[in-house]
């Protein structure tokens, strides 16, 4: 693989940035700096829109919803925690 300007080389790091861009858990710097290296690196935009083919077809395939027993549980144990901290 090439080496990935803006992004690291073209590894698993590259991927984990790519992956937190897609996820929006980036700060606004970061994903101007990813975009414009979208539009000049072939092989992360391929692995860019991979990815994003992969996330829509998990969207369209998981209709299950958890019980409202255990979203409480969830919400309870956050809350707990935060209060410890």
């Amino acid at each position: 693989m090439n080496d990935c300007q803006g992004l690291g080389d073209c590894d698993d790091s590259r991927l984990q940035r790519l992956y937190e861009y897609l996820d929006g858990a980036l700060p606004a710097h970061d994903v101007a700096e990813i975009k414009e290296h979208l539009d000049t690196c072939p092989e992360c935009l391929e692995e860019h829109d991979l990815e994003c083919v992969i996330r829509s077809a998990i969207k369209r395939s998981c209709h299950e919803q958890a019980p409202e027993k255990l979203k409480d549980a969830i919400l309870g144990r956050i809350h707990a925690l935060r209060t410890e901290a």
